[in-house]
């Protein structure tokens, strides 16, 4: 598929304030997180709410931060999640492409907002099954 970028807008939830930035993110439909690096929680100054212990693309694992609540900007669309502090650049994971609603094009390498709900970001809140016919 090759690697996709995407510009987003990041922020510190709780402290408006400060203002937000804009990085250049990999996004990656195989990580579930989103992910920062060090410089990136510094500037927002986000707090770190525990440590988590995670396994990278290599396959080791390691300690790590995670800190937020941090205000994910994409289009029209917004997310609040918190991040792990890991890494040199900005990675998009599957949560907060999820909560916003986007879509990966792998032929044109992008992300966009899904087109089936351009205006608002749609989600699965249940898993609901639709009712069955009675059939007495």
């Amino acid at each position: 598929m090759g690697v996709i970028l995407a510009d987003i807008e990041l922020a510190n939830a709780r402290q408006d304030d400060l203002l937000p930035m804009t990085v250049n993110a990999l996004v990656d439909t195989g990580a579930v997180h989103m992910c920062i690096p060090q410089h990136v929680a510094n500037q927002l100054q986000l707090p770190m709410l525990n440590r988590r212990e995670v396994t990278v693309a290599n396959g080791a694992t390691q300690m790590v931060d995670y800190v937020g609540p941090i205000r994910v900007r994409f289009a029209n669309r917004e997310c609040l999640v918190g991040a792990l502090v890991l890494g040199d650049q900005p990675l998009l994971g599957a949560i907060p492409m999820e909560d916003m609603d986007l879509v990966v094009s792998p032929s044109r390498q992008t992300v966009t907002v899904n087109p089936a709900s351009p205006n608002i970001a749609m989600s699965l809140a249940m898993g609901v099954r639709p009712a069955t016919e009675d059939k007495n």
